[in-house]
């Protein structure tokens, strides 16, 4: 294999089972070689998962609320507090929905909101309660670190204390939602009144405590600079390494219509939006430096699934869920949808095999 010149020393490092640094991070994130990073993102990808497959979930993302006191600048999806199209949704619409999921083989519920001051601790107990009971066939993947710190806040509990008394009512697996970029300069920027990095950190660390299932995400290509996204990369696999880990890593670029932050984006020369070439790089140079992450998921939801199949040759074993409904993104203008079948042939076309999974990533059905 012919490794590009200028990144040699790193890549060779990392297949021979190194640990990149900070600095090797930033330089290969400003290296234009990507044929080189995703051939060498490709070999770790093979050594983690040998038989070639690439899995997917059957599942749902039920926006319980859209109301939020928060005001990132990068959402189109959220009301304030008393706007006339703010709502939360009843036990008949998730009913609903559950049911809906359960009928197409349905294994997973994505529950996210917003930081909603009207929802206290017992709604979140039944809302998780309420599902698992009702669908027992289901797992609750449920609330952004941002939705978790808050009601933490509300209730006056520490955070621990407030997964607790989730897991006690079924919950068992938090995603990395909102994660951003996860660096604070960035943060206070374009998510004001949601959690800052090391609160960010403090949910997901509690969580894999109380042993639960969790993932990490970043949303670039807006105001961050390569550092700090370097520095969000460096500072998920720190994290991973205390108690056990992110099962899984997921990136996305910005998506900017109908956004204020899109506006200061696309206003600025000194920022950018990301493109294939940023995304095929990111998912490459995360392959390398997130190694106690087993999982990488293409995001054909912003990417389109043309790209997220060769995103699969640059480190994606995972090609995320089915997703039967998807409100966040999509007010921002992007509407890609991809069902069971469809991600099959995908799959398949790449050059992978196929296979069903859990939120815990055990295979349910190989084709």
């Amino acid at each position: 294999m012919t490794l590009g010149t200028d990144i040699r020393p790193i890549l060779e490092k990392r297949l021979a089972g190194g640990r990149l640094t900070l600095e090797e991070t930033v330089m290969l994130l400003k290296s234009n070689d990507l044929l080189a990073l995703g051939q060498a993102a490709d070999l770790v990808r093979k050594q983690l998962h040998p038989t070639d497959e690439v899995s997917f979930i059957i599942d749902r993302n039920i926006n319980y609320t859209n109301v939020c006191v928060a005001q990132c600048s990068f959402c189109a999806f959220k009301r304030d507090v008393g706007h006339e199209e703010g709502y939360t949704l009843d036990w008949h619409a998730i009913d609903h929905k559950c049911q809906e999921l359960v009928d197409q083989g349905g294994t997973q519920v994505l529950l996210q909101g917003g930081l909603n001051p009207a929802l206290k601790l017992p709604y979140y107990q039944e809302l998780i309660s309420h599902i698992q009971t009702r669908f027992p066939q289901l797992m609750v993947h449920g609330f952004s670190p941002a939705e978790l710190f808050y009601l933490a806040k509300l209730s006056k509990l520490s955070v621990i204390d407030t997964l607790r008394e989730l897991q006690a009512a079924g919950l068992r697996s938090v995603p990395g939602g909102g994660g951003e970029i996860l660096v604070d300069r960035v943060r206070r920027i374009i998510g004001k009144g949601k959690v800052l990095t090391d609160q960010w950190f403090e949910v997901m660390e509690a969580a894999q405590q109380l042993g639960m299932n969790t993932t990490a995400t970043m949303m670039y290509g807006h105001i961050e600079t390569v550092e700090e996204r370097a520095e969000s990369l460096i500072r998920i696999r720190e994290s991973g390494d205390k108690y056990g880990g992110y099962r899984s890593f997921i990136h996305w670029d910005f998506q900017p219509e109908n956004t204020e932050l899109g506006e200061l984006v696309l206003s600025n020369p000194e920022h950018r939006l990301g493109d294939g070439f940023d995304y095929l790089k990111l998912m490459a140079v995360a392959r390398l430096v997130l190694d106690n992450c087993p999982n990488l998921q293409v995001s054909w939801v912003t990417q389109g699934p043309k790209m997220a199949q060769v995103a699969l040759r640059f480190g994606g074993n995972d090609f995320g869920g089915t997703m039967m409904e998807e409100n966040v993104v999509s007010a921002a203008g992007t509407t890609y949808m991809v069902g069971p079948v469809k991600a099959v042939e995908l799959i398949q076309a790449a050059g992978f095999k196929p296979v069903q999974r859990d939120t815990f990533y055990n295979v349910l059905h190989a084709y």
